[in-house]
């Protein structure tokens, strides 16, 4: 019996109603049934699933988990699972860079030389900035992982993943990288996972430290961490999952999924509600020292990046227009001004969505990669900013 009042009350501590913040009491459960419709129509009690955070002028309006951490317990989703975040880790990934030129310890015209010496020529040319808006030109090191010698399979396995250090490697094996820097914008997962070797050589501390000791613990997130396996672990941990044929399959690890820079932070609703919070009030940087992060790039003749295209790139965004700052989305949705990211990586799909102007953020993390985070944020954001009717 006191298991199922504990499972009641943990069910109901993850309905958070503030009427006083936003309408009336009957207005909030009236959205709050209207979004477990959205969200039951893609999950079930007892599969993975996915957990929505909603915040608006500064307080959680909604936090509610569907489904379950993995399939051996089958224990439920809530507002402390850690899933990890894939490429909405490169927000922190900026951030700590921004708190390295703040501290005068980097520069954003500083070159990848001037702090990798051994690096080759071509990185002279690259900046600190260009890392950080994705307009360095960097080889993508995931297709720098499959050119494996003839007659020999690729080293990098589930078992065995390529390191930061090694992604390093391989792009100093490259004599030049995909174009000029700061001609073309190209998403540039080797962009970030550089940026987190950079941040441990101008910071003396590793990376996974250096975000412990000046972002998570400061903003109290003291259950988010970058997962590095055998060194750390990850409490109330997600497992990722894909459907095979019409039945889940834990797929949680790749052969990428050891990089941090790029994708390897793992964190929960509760301590984003914190990080959104240190966003809204500038708890970190200030507001002016912020303002790069939500400035879009502009290419050096000054026109605006559209997404870069390679041979045989079937990217549904190839040749559409970007607008993007250092580690955010930018563009808005449906006239309103947003700052967002999305998360893909084996097992998992994210949506972090700042919704600036109306002060609501929308945060969706899935643990199955056949559900779309961007799509059932959007949903939600529908109902908040559009008028209950």
């Amino acid at each position: 019996m006191t298991g199922v009042i504990v499972r009641v009350m943990s069910v109901a501590m993850l309905w958070v109603t503030l009427a006083s913040t936003y309408g009336s009491k009957q207005e909030t459960n009236f959205l709050g049934n209207k979004i477990d419709r959205i969200f039951s129509e893609s999950t079930g009690n007892s599969w993975p699933g996915a957990a929505l955070l909603v915040r608006k002028n500064g307080q959680t309006l909604f936090q509610r988990g569907y489904g379950v951490r993995e399939l051996r317990t089958r224990m439920a989703i809530d507002a402390q699972t850690n899933f990890r975040l894939a490429s909405c880790t490169k927000q922190f990934t900026a951030l700590a860079t921004m708190l390295l030129v703040r501290d005068g310890k980097l520069r954003y015209d500083e070159r990848l030389r001037d702090v990798f010496p051994d690096f080759p020529k071509y990185g002279q040319f690259i900046t600190i900035r260009n890392l950080l808006n994705h307009t360095s030109g960097l080889p993508d090191y995931e297709e720098l992982m499959d050119l494996a010698p003839p007659g020999k399979s690729s080293p990098w396995t589930e078992t065995r993943q390529i390191q930061d250090a090694q992604v390093l490697a391989l792009l100093e094996t490259q004599k030049s990288g995909k174009f000029v820097p700061g001609t073309q914008w190209s998403y540039s997962n080797s962009g970030y996972v550089v940026l987190g070797l950079v941040v441990a050589k101008a910071s003396g501390m590793a990376f996974a430290d250096f975000l412990r000791h000046r972002i998570f613990q400061p903003l109290k997130m003291n259950h988010t961490l970058a997962y590095m396996k055998g060194m750390n672990e990850v409490p109330n941990r997600a497992y990722g999952h894909s459907k095979e044929s019409g039945v889940f399959k834990e797929t949680d690890q790749s052969a990428t999924s050891a990089t941090l820079g790029d994708g390897g932070v793992y964190s929960n609703l509760e301590d984003l509600a914190l990080w959104d919070d240190a966003l809204a009030h500038h708890t970190l940087l200030s507001a002016a020292e912020m303002q790069p992060a939500l400035t879009p790039v502009k290419l050096g003749d000054g026109s605006q990046p559209h997404w870069a295209s390679g041979p045989g790139d079937a990217d549904p965004q190839v040749g559409a227009p970007v607008s993007y700052g250092f580690g955010w989305f930018l563009d808005p949705y449906q006239d309103h001004a947003r700052s967002w990211h999305y998360g893909d990586t084996i097992g998992f799909k994210t949506a972090i969505e700042r919704f600036t102007e109306n002060n609501l953020s929308i945060i969706v993390l899935c643990n199955r990669s056949d559900l779309d985070p961007q799509a059932l944020a959007s949903k939600v954001a529908d109902l908040y900013l559009t008028p209950v009717k």
